[in-house]
């Protein structure tokens, strides 16, 4: 055999990797694509991220509560107000965290299954936390604030005057619709947690409640489910364009995997915000996702960058510092006196 055959040839080797760093190079510096043409999330640098009230502050009132809601406007009137939506029997979209009644409320059964018009009509109460016994939600708990005290819609700022139609002893249901016309101004949250062909009807209804309120520009939508996902892309591509929808937990990893690599020129998922933890366990591992070149390199494709459930003072600094675009909370008092603190300085 010939001998020259078996030398490796260094010059070809550095030219080839020579090429893919240029290469590399060009990609690292080109422009990345806007994920969302105008977000109205990303904040201004070192401004104050936005004040998320988490199930509309779910440790100082009742979570998915009208109240809650109106809680969290007391303390800032720009708040985002998070919550969860299921639908009814009667195609109603109501707020609650879960899918079923048994957790958060003095009734039992798949929200599915019950009509709107029977939620009201027996009065049934979401003011509840209730606790598993033998695997059974049998204990029927009032809720309790962090300070362990009972609260009462009476117990609300402004209350009557602020809460029409609203029960002075009994948290009632609360649909979509009273929440966006209750705060018209403030911007939304809202998570579909039905799935399947329920989970779609429920959507659909969404969709249909924010054309209605022309609410495109102020509600984001998310959830975790991969059918609903896949049919808000298809929503945004065929129907609204303007429709603004955080990614699933794989669209995270891609912006965040492209990200680290400087190959997020690839990243064109059109999502408007990313809604995320501080750090997320994948097989075993722990991922930190509160770092500032993540929030930075978000901000690259005009995406803004949502952390929950913050509810830890030092987290809540930290955030800020990193650039955060919101902060979702349990405790919207907290955070203000946060903001209040970091922002007077």
């Amino acid at each position: 055999m010939d001998k020259n055959k078996r030398k490796f040839n260094w010059k070809l080797f550095c030219v080839i990797i020579a090429s893919i760093l240029i290469v590399y190079l060009i990609i690292a510096v080109l422009p990345r694509p806007k994920s969302v043409e105008n977000n109205p999330f990303v904040i201004d640098k070192e401004s104050r991220p936005l004040l998320i009230a988490h199930g509309g502050g779910n440790r100082e009132f009742p979570d998915n509560t009208l109240e809650a809601c109106y809680n969290a406007y007391s303390v800032d009137e720009n708040v985002m107000l998070e919550m969860d939506v299921s639908i009814t029997k009667d195609g109603v979209v109501i707020m609650s965290h879960d899918t079923t009644l048994d957790r958060r409320t003095n009734a039992e059964g798949e929200i599915a299954e019950w009509n709107y018009t029977d939620l009201l009509a027996q009065r049934v109460d979401f003011g509840y936390y209730n606790t598993k016994v033998d695997g059974v939600y049998t204990e029927k708990t009032p809720y309790k604030d962090y300070k362990d005290c009972e609260v009462r819609p009476t117990d609300v700022p402004g209350y009557p005057d602020g809460l029409p139609n609203r029960a002075p002893n009994v948290f009632l249901v609360t649909r979509l619709i009273d929440v966006l016309e209750a705060f018209p101004n403030n911007t939304v949250n809202v998570e579909i947690k039905q799935s399947g062909e329920t989970g779609l009807k429920a959507l659909a209804a969404v969709i249909k409640i924010i054309e209605d309120k022309n609410a495109f520009d102020k509600v984001v939508l998310a959830s975790f489910h991969k059918e609903i996902y896949n049919e808000l892309l298809r929503i945004h591509k065929e129907d609204h364009p303007e429709l603004l929808f955080s990614p699933q937990d794989s669209g995270v990893a891609a912006l965040l995997i492209t990200g680290a690599l400087g190959l997020d020129v690839f990243f064109n998922q059109p999502v408007a915000v990313l809604q995320i933890p501080m750090s997320q366990k994948v097989k075993g591992i722990n991922v930190h996702l509160d770092k500032k070149w993540f929030v930075k390199r978000a901000h690259k494709h005009n995406i803004a960058v949502h952390y929950w459930t913050i509810d830890d003072v030092d987290d809540m600094k930290y955030l800020i510092e990193i650039g955060a675009d919101g902060i979702m909370t349990n405790l919207p008092h907290t955070l203000l006196e946060v903001y209040n603190e970091v922002f007077s300085k």
